[in-house]
């Protein structure tokens, strides 16, 4: 008992110790106005609480009108700046990295990697970079949209074959990660894609929590997980390695081997560790934002039958302009203008992304305040998304605002991908996994939504409370 004792007034020490300093501006500089919070945790916890009930925007939106657009803050384990509106996203998107740098809290950095290209800068961001873009482009995806397609296709038929009703959030989960693995890293074994499956999803809990390293904590179970993602994926890189050099497979075959044949302006080999770091990162990066929009996607066409129609009658077309039954074609994508803008307008209205954190290496200015070397700044997409000097009737669900010329959407506004320097490389990739997935779904099934009042909650990302169960049915008989 004593020793519990002794680490709680260990602790709480260091609470007050921490409490002085972070109730000092630094250097008495002009810091934007704000509250920092308690000790350790700042506002961390009303954040995530508000996130929860799907109250991000409220939670900034009572700061903004209490500080103005700039104010600080403390999440995620560090002092913060949140900045909101169009000139702010310019400013954090486009600043260079030697000013701003994507350096991300660290319970990101500990699950995600150190290495991994969200936190790389430089040269070796480029390299990193350049090799992830040459699988994800248009140019390379017109080859995976038949695969992909039979992917779709063949693991709907089997979640729906022996029951009627599933839960869609966690199927979208299931296949969008399965096509991740298969098209960008060439993993095909059904039992390391299971039990992957289930560590990157401890992994992803992890990466929004408080880091504190404890047993039985969010943060502890997402670091066991990663350490079991390494210990599963260390074996593929070395086989792939002897394939490659044994030239039984192509170094651009895949991501994974992409990256094991990449060598540096050194002309030295990338090392095994900054490759898994990527690896996690674009896994987490590549499935869970899509699933999300996919969920949204199936939540809509339940709930609207006019959106619905529109989509079906989209797709239909597409199949009787299709010659002799084929699968899916590059050129069927681009047809399917009215989902992607359902897709798009949902992404204003929910973003996947709440928003992006940057770190500050030398004190900056804007706005009249002083940002210091060391803080991180915040980006979020409510910020520009719902306000009515950006677009009409913000809260009405319109789609045709996507396709309008007369208004075009001013740039840095909308921001689900990002922007600037650093958006999302995932985004076409992003694209025709959804219309793959919703042109299989509306011209093979029909479905309803089994709890129309299901909530949708936050963990930085949005999720539907009950995994949104659907009843779902075959349109015709095979």
């Amino acid at each position: 008992m004593s020793f519990l004792y002794l680490i709680f007034a260990t602790f709480l020490l260091a609470s007050i110790v921490l409490l002085i300093i972070l109730s000092k501006d630094p250097k008495n500089k002009n810091l934007p106005k704000g509250s920092l919070g308690f000790p350790i945790i700042g506002e961390t916890l009303s954040f995530l609480k508000a996130q929860r009930k799907e109250q991000g925007a409220k939670w900034v939106e009572e700061r903004v009108s209490k500080y103005g657009s700039i104010f600080k803050t403390s999440l995620m384990g560090s002092r913060t700046v949140i900045i909101v509106g169009q000139a702010g996203n310019k400013f954090i998107l486009t600043t260079n990295d030697d000013v701003l740098a994507a350096k991300q809290p660290p319970a990101i950095q500990a699950v995600g990697g150190k290495n991994n290209l969200f936190e790389l800068t430089g040269s070796r961001y480029k390299l990193i970079k350049g090799a992830m873009i040459s699988f994800l482009k248009p140019e390379s995806l017109q080859k995976y949209v038949k695969r992909m397609d039979d992917i779709v296709r063949n693991l709907t038929l089997e979640e729906t074959r022996e029951t009627d009703t599933i839960k869609a959030f966690v199927f979208m989960k299931k296949l969008t990660f399965n096509a991740a693995c298969d098209i960008l890293f060439g993993i095909q074994d059904e039992f390391t894609k299971e039990k992957l499956f289930e560590d990157f999803t401890l992994a992803f809990k992890a990466i929004w929590s408080l880091p504190l390293n404890f047993p039985s904590t969010v943060f502890r179970k997402g670091l066991q997980a990663r350490s079991r993602i390494v210990d599963r994926i260390l074996p593929i890189l070395r086989k792939r390695k002897e394939e490659i050099s044994a030239g039984v497979t192509d170094p651009k075959s895949d991501v994974i081997s992409c990256l094991l044949a990449l060598r540096d302006e050194n002309e030295e080999l990338i090392d095994e560790g900054t490759i898994i770091d990527n690896i996690v990162m674009l896994v987490i990066a590549s499935h869970d934002t899509t699933a999300i929009l996919l969920s949204l996607m199936i939540w809509k066409l339940a709930r609207d039958p006019e959106v619905y129609k529109r989509v079906l009658e989209e797709h239909e077309e597409i199949l009787k302009g299709r010659e002799n039954g084929g699968g899916l074609s590059w050129g069927d994508i681009q047809k399917m203008r009215y989902t992607w803008r359902v897709a798009q307008e949902l992404m204003r209205l929910i973003p996947p992304v709440f928003g992006s954190f940057r770190k500050a290496l030398r004190d900056i200015s804007f706005g009249g305040y002083v940002i210091p070397q060391g803080w991180q700044v915040l980006w979020v997409a409510c910020g520009t998304h719902m306000k009515s000097d950006v677009f009409d009737r913000p809260d009405e669900f319109e789609p045709s605002r996507f396709e309008s010329l007369s208004r075009p959407i001013p740039p840095f506004t909308y921001v689900p991908f990002g922007g600037g320097l650093r958006t999302c490389i995932g985004n076409e990739f992003a694209r025709v996994e959804t219309l793959t997935v919703v042109h299989n779904l509306v011209t093979g099934y029909k479905w309803s939504q089994l709890e129309p009042e299901e909530a949708i909650t936050r963990q930085f990302m949005p999720y539907f409370s009950m995994g949104l169960p659907i009843k779902i049915r075959p349109r015709k008989s095979s």
